[in-house]
């Protein structure tokens, strides 16, 4: 076996705040030439006419277009309403505050990241594809759950994530965020903000050099599926108990056997070595005498060493997704609120 590479959680003292690269839109104006020929046509015409003015033109044109996109929109018109556009801006500014705050969190904390992890790991390992129960549904900050065996070493974290959340329900207009999301998006914060730290080390430790380097070759833009996912509903009771491995004392097989019970393999359970205990480099000693887990333990220690660090990051990212995901139903509502409406009673012309 090739010597161990850099972990993942190895760069957390170098943590410093992600700062997302923006996108710039272009919109690409054409000039379209409308030409006005004349016509002879008095039965048409009348009244003395011989040609079309523009404005007729223009007018018959737009006529018949929005003809047209009426017809063929069906479906789209009810879907991209006002309404729907309020809402989704209103989701979008409170997502951008709780990542704000959780960052802000997490970077005052860095030794609670592999806890973190390990945290939205159990609470989404819960699921059992049987009965269609369990998941990612927030379950974990219940005393009873968190106090499990394989829980153990957890509570600080959640304390952490619970101090969060008062200050987000503070300022939240659309009701409190549930821990099933509130948890979900701190591993996600976890991560980043190990990837910078990962970059700044390889900028020499200079951060801003490092900043550049994670929004120039990092995987941000992959994040795009999990962020919509926004809108888990919190379980009301724990879920069932044994559904989740003493990773530290689990065998290979063991944790084999479970990644294949939600839908994940080898590949997936390599990746997600960070997220198994607090010593990744043990985890992956461990996973690599495994002739299945092995070569995937190997790639992406490969794939830290490397400036972009792509097959590590993206698989990451896919996987947590899923795992994320399993067995929620989103309310793509959550978190809007009602906008007043403008009385013009009251407007001065």
């Amino acid at each position: 076996m090739e010597a161990m590479g850099v972990s993942f959680l190895s760069t957390v003292p170098s943590l410093a705040t992600a700062t997302p690269p923006r996108r710039a839109s272009r919109c690409i104006t054409r000039a379209v030439l409308i030409r006005c020929n004349k016509i002879e046509t008095d039965d048409v015409l009348g009244s003395g006419e011989s040609c079309f003015r523009r404005r007729d033109v223009l007018r018959v044109a737009g006529a018949t277009i929005g003809m047209e996109l009426l017809a063929s929109s069906g479906s789209f018109i009810e879907t991209a309403s006002a309404a729907d556009l309020i809402q989704r801006r209103q989701r979008s500014d409170f997502l951008t505050s709780v990542k704000g705050t959780l960052t802000t969190a997490i970077e005052g904390t860095p030794d609670l990241i592999p806890s973190i992890l390990t945290l939205a790991l159990n609470d989404a390992m819960t699921y059992d594809q049987a009965t269609k129960s369990g998941g990612p549904n927030g379950s974990i900050h219940f005393s009873s759950e968190i106090s499990r065996p394989e829980n153990k070493g957890l509570s600080a974290a959640l304390r952490l994530l619970e101090d969060a959340k008062k200050e987000i329900d503070s300022f939240s207009k659309g009701g409190p965020i549930s821990f099933a999301d509130l948890i979900q998006y701190a591993a996600q914060g976890a991560i980043k903000a190990t990837f910078l730290a990962s970059a700044i080390r390889k900028g020499g430790g200079n951060e801003e050099k490092g900043r550049f380097l994670y929004t120039a070759f990092g995987s941000n833009g992959q994040w795009g599926l999990f962020d919509k996912q926004f809108g888990r509903t919190d379980t009301e009771e724990p879920d069932p108990e044994g559904r989740i491995p003493l990773w530290e004392k689990a065998s290979v097989q063991q944790m084999k056997d479970k990644f294949k019970a939600i839908g994940l393999g080898p590949r997936q359970l390599a990746v997600m070595s960070a997220f198994l205990g607090p010593d990744q480099n043990a985890t992956e000693a461990l996973l690599a005498t495994d002739p299945d887990v092995s070569p995937w333990v190997q790639k992406y220690q490969r794939s830290r060493e490397t400036l972009s660090q792509t097959d590590y990051e993206v698989d990451l990212i896919t996987t947590l997704t899923k795992l994320s995901s399993l067995g929620q139903q989103i309310n793509y509502e959550a978190y809007t609120y009602p906008v007043p409406k403008l009385d013009l009673s009251k407007l001065k012309l």
